[in-house]
């Protein structure tokens, strides 16, 4: 089997464009079963416009996007791409009154028919989505009662209550204090690693990225600059070139895992105090 008939989901070629402006350019992308690849780079970079447009949210100027057995994704309805990939956007608003198990049935739409109707799974599919997640405690409580890592975690599950193959992550760990990004984090890396499910998720935090990744994508200025393993393309003339600050990096010898450091006006400053 070649590396292409292993990736659920595939972007080549693909130039993006908003009102005739270009914002990226001959993008490829891989997202393959059971792995996780991060898309980083600056503000402007082209990460979340790349991801939507995996997502079909965002029509390219050319190139195409694919699943196994669709060379072109475009061609599947609404409902049958539903089926097969689903994304998690940066906002969403919150509804009145709904509570988190009817929150988290919203993901079975792409199975219901118009009274939904005729989707004899939907039940085993939302409970084991607030079972992976842990909000099966909260399910008859108010999404507007909840916290914002609950919440994202609400949202993360109606993800998985769409039963895909492939997920789809904009920037989940924005707003969220640090429990909650490290438990979001955590969780997909075990739907990866436990469940098969190809993730593309888009972080701005480089050491997040080095600590949850198989794969990184590096953007600059709407291109692909970087893509390979995290030690690999984490590089500091990569990335100081690329973020325009200079950020120096090490690599665990022990456990392989690369860490970063944004060098500014006072990072070396001395915190002991003369006594």
């Amino acid at each position: 089997m070649t590396s292409s008939e292993r990736d659920a989901l595939r972007g080549d070629d693909l130039t993006l464009a908003y009102h005739g402006t270009v914002v990226v350019t001959s993008a490829d992308l891989r997202l393959q079963p059971g792995q996780v690849t991060a898309l980083i780079g600056p503000n402007g970079s082209g990460k979340s416009t790349l991801l939507r447009a995996l997502a079909r949210l965002h029509s390219p100027e050319s190139g195409t996007v694919s699943l196994p057995d669709v060379p072109d994704a475009h061609a599947l309805s609404a409902k049958d791409f539903a089926r097969r990939v689903t994304l998690l956007s940066q906002s969403r608003p919150t509804p009145s009154g709904v509570s988190v198990r009817d929150v988290v049935g919203y993901g079975r739409h792409p199975y219901r028919g118009r009274w939904r109707q005729n989707d004899a799974d939907g039940p085993r599919a939302i409970a084991w989505a607030m079972e992976v997640t842990g909000v099966g405690s909260m399910a008859e409580r108010g999404v507007d009662e909840l916290s914002g890592g609950e919440l994202q975690r609400v949202w993360l599950a109606t993800c998985l209550a769409q039963d895909t193959r492939v997920l789809l992550l904009d920037e989940p760990t924005t707003y969220l204090d640090l429990r909650y990004q490290v438990e979001i984090l955590d969780l997909v890396r075990d739907l990866a690693d436990d469940h098969g499910v190809a993730v593309g998720v888009v972080l701005h935090d480089l050491d997040q990225a080095a600590a949850v990744a198989d794969h990184v994508v590096l953007l600059r200025r709407g291109e692909v600059v970087g893509s390979g393993r995290p030690h690999e393309v984490l590089t500091a003339d990569a990335l100081t070139e690329t973020y325009g600050i200079r950020i120096d990096v090490q690599r665990d010898e022990t456990t392989g895992r690369v860490h970063t450091r944004p060098v500014g006006k006072h990072t070396h400053r001395s915190h002991l105090t003369a006594v």
